[in-house]
């Protein structure tokens, strides 16, 4: 009898290490232009096309081509341009005052921008976006959030909206239709496709979108939250955006390294599309395409991003140990501003010389905004929310022994 070979565990690989270089040919991209539009009613069964291969709108001579390339003007573009270097310039003054013990923590989307302000581009107001912590670009992109109040959430100080009760980055604003986020992984993915459903009851024409993470579609609530989804028929954009690595871990432990991420959607009958998150042109094209889709009652779409985290994790973090410092350099969909920069430069829309002039006045914007919130405090003078605001909004009218408990506290 043939003896049996010992059973070995499979633990994945990531395609680099430190010191050497990343072989980025995992990804699997396709040139733009070379994946077809599917009409917003197809069945989700019908997508796989979508979902394995890459949409892609801006080829490598910046100019955007294939049926997804979406009819945008000059001013949309320059619009989606400055969203994303707006929040490229607030996350490098943010990283700077943690550095400087201000705030406690904080969390870049560097190399990330286009999907949040991309999506922000293509959907209205009164849809309701169901985020997680890399998504400032979605607040970044309108001028009705106050930045200074963004600062004041991070700095947790006395004008903070949320008056100390969240983590910085963890913002909520619901006048913007931003849903508060959460710490805990993919949760708020069955909170938003509950919301959808909830839409839909009421008969409402607002639609739902949600983010998370590669590694978090490994939560029993991601797939909790494709099932509700597919069986009711959710008006909801799924987003997964596939950064390539979580905090210190690379994509593959998630699954990410035999089938997409977007295959999964597949898996459970909704459509499904696998987009270059770098190309602001092909995430506003995929969105439009899922929020048609979402209010013309054809059902949710999954989208798979796929993007580079160029940042640490988080401040705690220290990418140097588990990936090559110049990794971000050689990732083959390069680097979202640069891109939409050369695109516009190519329509005689733009310049080197506008670009530096809005960098400048960006700087200045968030640098004022900045002063602003440090006026009223930061984590360095201490000057934090009241003790009191712990016995509020919880109840309308306050309870006798919560007033009791706040007298002992002398407040």
């Amino acid at each position: 009898m043939r003896k049996q070979p010992a059973l070995q565990l499979h633990v994945p690989e990531p395609p680099g290490r430190p010191g050497g270089k990343t072989d980025f040919s995992y990804l699997k991209t396709s040139p733009a232009g070379a994946i077809a539009r599917p009409p917003t009613d197809v069945l989700g069964a019908n997508t796989m096309e979508t979902a394995a291969n890459l949409v892609r709108v801006l080829d490598d001579q910046h100019q955007a081509v294939g049926p997804w390339a979406p009819k945008l003007n000059p001013k949309q573009l320059r619009q989606g341009l400055r969203a994303m270097l707006r929040t490229r310039v607030f996350d490098a003054r943010m990283l700077m005052a943690q550095r400087q013990r201000k705030l406690s923590f904080y969390m870049q989307c560097l190399g990330e921008e286009a999907m949040a302000c991309g999506q922000a581009l293509a959907l209205q107001d009164g849809d309701m976006h169901f985020a997680y912590y890399r998504q400032q670009g979605l607040l970044l992109s309108r001028d009705d959030v106050p930045m200074w109040e963004m600062m004041c959430q991070l700095m947790s100080n006395e004008r903070d909206p949320i008056k100390g009760r969240q983590l910085p980055v963890l913002y909520s604003y619901r006048d913007a239709g931003f849903f508060s986020v959460s710490a805990n992984l993919a949760t708020q993915t069955i909170q938003a496709v509950g919301w959808a459903m909830a839409s839909a009851i009421k008969g409402d024409t607002r639609i739902a979108t949600t983010w998370i993470g590669d590694g978090s579609t490994a939560e029993n609530d991601f797939h909790a939250a494709l099932t509700f989804a597919h069986v009711y028929r959710a008006p909801i954009i799924i987003n997964v955006v596939n950064n390539q690595w979580a905090i210190s871990t690379f994509q593959s432990i998630a699954g990410g390294e035999s089938t997409t991420f977007a295959q999964r959607g597949v898996g459970y009958g909704i459509a499904s599309l696998r987009v270059d998150g770098n190309d602001l042109l092909a995430v506003y094209a995929a969105s439009r395409w899922a929020a048609e889709r979402a209010r013309c009652n054809h059902g949710p779409t999954v989208i798979e991003w796929i993007s580079y985290r160029a940042s640490a994790h988080s401040t705690s973090d220290d990418p140097s140990k588990y990936r090559p410092a110049d990794d971000w350099d050689h990732f083959p969909l390069g680097d979202p501003i640069a891109r939409l920069k050369q695109h516009l430069i190519q329509l005689g829309e733009w310049s080197d010389e506008r670009h530096e002039t809005l960098k400048k006045e960006l700087e200045e914007e968030v640098l004022a905004a900045q002063r602003k919130a440090e006026s009223y405090g930061s984590l360095l003078d201490g000057r934090l929310p009241s003790a009191a605001t712990i016995f509020e909004d919880v109840y309308e009218t306050m309870p006798p022994h919560l007033h009791a408990q706040r007298q002992q506290m002398g407040i």
